[in-house]
Parts: structure tokens; sequence; C-alpha cells
């Protein structure tokens, strides 16, 4: 994979979401570059140009026909998602789809049925890619933990959380049984997209919590309403092994029968006192030795921003075929299908049971 080849992509649709894409390629200009975005109106085409310094096109055959992209982006509603991803599949585009790829189950048979045998789509999660998660999972694989046979998470929501699990944990596609409940508590919400409300009066928020039993590895589930922001709420990540566990940045091991040694992962973060080298991520290492290096160093980026230029990255290597594909959208239909099981099992307050559908060929 050449890693530091300019990306070229297109992007359809031009919400909030798209956003976080043009905004990379306006930071990264060397890494990345927009050919062009499809919005439904010329009005709001004119807003986004005016922004973004970006040409827009009414339809997609406008934005092929000016210039072909490595890859288009797919950022609109979920609804839409499904039916946009057809189109481009239909002219031979690499597509990149936003989470999640169709909204329901039925929407993710019917994408998988029409689209899935095309090699074509990938889908853009990236909390795999995360430094921190990236580190997490790079100790799992090299076995530091031996069988990993569990994993919780309180961070973020539905399928993001269950790519965590399952990616932490190397389950695939088979029957999954999970059981999930929903509580409501008082909790003050002072942070939220909007900015600071400058109000801590408690609401009535929702925290759902959900076991994922994959017969004999386990998820445990935990999210409430607005996490991602909600800075009253802390994250944390668990994964259980047969010979240690990982807790966040620590892990705990046995490197012989009478031996439990406590380690560490450190992240290396300029910027911070009197370093003055500016404000990065250089790496994470682990008992001295480098188990993620930041792809972007010099950039400044938070690490979702890392992440997510990250799978555009590799989107761009994927689709020049320079590299393989960065998350299949196999493995998002799974992701988004064991989430609904998710919210089923909350409405019905029973157990709910995945089958094994047509993508886990």
């Amino acid at each position: 994979m050449n890693s530091t080849a300019q990306t070229r992509f297109g992007m359809v649709g031009s919400g909030w979401r798209g956003e976080f894409f043009l905004r990379l390629a306006r930071l990264l200009p060397e890494r990345f570059r927009a050919t062009g975005v499809v919005t439904r109106t010329e009005t709001r085409g004119d807003a986004v140009t005016a922004e973004w310094g970006v040409r827009t096109f009414r339809t997609t055959a406008e934005l092929l026909a000016h210039e072909r992209p490595d890859f288009v982006i797919v950022s609109v509603p979920w609804s839409v998602t499904p039916a946009a991803t057809r189109e481009l599949v239909a002219a031979g585009v690499p597509v990149l789809a936003e989470t999640p790829p169709a909204p329901d189950l039925a929407g993710l048979r019917s994408l998988w049925s029409d689209v899935g045998d095309s090699g074509l789509v990938q889908v853009a999660e990236q909390y795999l890619l995360m430094p921190g998660h990236a580190a997490r999972l790079e100790l799992v694989r090299a076995g530091l933990l031996g069988e990993p046979t569990s994993v919780q998470i309180s961070s973020t929501h539905l399928y993001h959380a269950v790519s965590l699990i399952r990616g932490l944990l190397g389950v695939g596609y088979d029957a999954a049984e999970v059981s999930a409940r929903a509580f409501v508590a008082p909790l003050a919400n002072p942070l939220s997209p909007a900015g600071w409300s400058g109000d801590a009066t408690p609401q009535q928020l929702t925290t759902t919590l959900a076991t994922i039993d994959f017969g004999g590895r386990m998820g445990l589930y935990d999210f409430t309403d607005n996490q991602w922001w909600n800075p009253l709420r802390t994250r944390r990540l668990v994964v259980r092994g047969s010979l240690g566990e990982l807790v966040d940045d620590r892990v705990v091991r046995l490197v012989d029968p009478t031996t439990p040694v406590e380690s560490s992962l450190v992240r290396r973060q300029t910027g911070i006192d009197l370093n003055l080298e500016g404000l990065d991520l250089k790496h994470i290492s682990f008992e001295g030795g480098v188990v993620y290096r930041n792809p972007f160093v010099g950039s400044g980026m938070s690490d979702d921003d890392i992440a997510v230029a990250d799978i555009m990255a590799r989107a761009g290597a994927w689709a020049r075929e320079e590299g393989p594909a960065p998350y299949s959208l196999a493995e998002a239909c799974q992701d988004h299908l064991i989430s609904l099981a998710i919210e089923e099992s909350v409405r019905t307050g029973r157990p709910v049971t995945t089958g094994r559908e047509a993508w886990a060929r």
C-alpha cells in the first residue's frame, strides 16, 4: 500500500457528516482531494462551494463525467444510502458508504443481494482505526491476553460499539443471542453538537445495557444517550482473555505460571507542558515497543480525525488496487444486524437471536 499517495474522492451528500471528509481534504491537501460533491439543489451547491472550495453537481453522472475519483463517499440519510450505493456500483465505481449501509434488516438484505458480489462497496467504519483502539487490537492479536473471551464497552453506540466488540473478539458471522434492557435516570447534559447549553439541570436520559452471546465469547454493551459529548460520562473498554485482561490502557497478564505482571499503553503526545514540538500524537508504545504509529504525524488531528483520514487513505489504496479492503460491506452489515437486535430486544423485553445471513459467505 502506498500510504502517501493522494486519494481523490467524490461525495454524494452535503450534510454535517460529509463535512468531516471535506475538512480533512482541506487540512491535508497533499493526501486528499475532493473532486466534487453531489447536492440536491443549486442553492445548497453554491453554499458548499463557498465554504469548501469544491465544485458541486446535481447528479452522480455529472460528478463522474467531470473527473473520475478513486472512489465516491456516500454520506446521505440512512434511507437514501442503499439507492445511492446501487447507482454508483451500476456505474462501476468503488464506494465508501457511511454507517450503517442500510437502515433496517430488510434494507441490509436487499442491498447485499444487489451489490454484495460486486466487490465495490466498503464502509466508513473507523473505530478500530482510532489510535487507542488500534493499539489495543494489536496487543490482542499478538496474543498477550491469550484467547480473548469477552469485551465490555461503554463509549459509542450500536454498530460502532459492535464493530469494536467483534473486532477485539475476532468473531465472524455466526449466530449471536442478544439480551438488552433500557433504564432511565436523571443526568446533567450540558454539552451537545450545538455547544455548551449553560444548563446543568438533570434530564431524563436512557442507558442501554446489552449482552451479546457469540457462543463461548461475549460482549457487554453500555451506552447512555449523548455519551459521545457528555463530559460527565467517561469511556471504558475491557478485554478479558484466557491469560490476562486489558482495562483501557492497563494490561495485567500471566508471563509464567507464577508471575502476573502489569504494563500500560503509553501515548507519546507532544505539545504538552514545555514540549515545543507542536500538539500531536506521535505513537503509542507498550513495554518499550511501538504498537501504533500515527500515519498523519504533524497534522495535530484528533483521534477521530486520524481514524477517518486513515480509512479514507485505505479506501483510496484499495480502489487503486494498491492495498487491502479497509472495512467490507459484509462486516458492516453484520455490525448493524446485531445493533438492530439490541434495539429489538429493548422494545420486546426478550432475547433476540440473529441468524446466519447471506453476507456470511
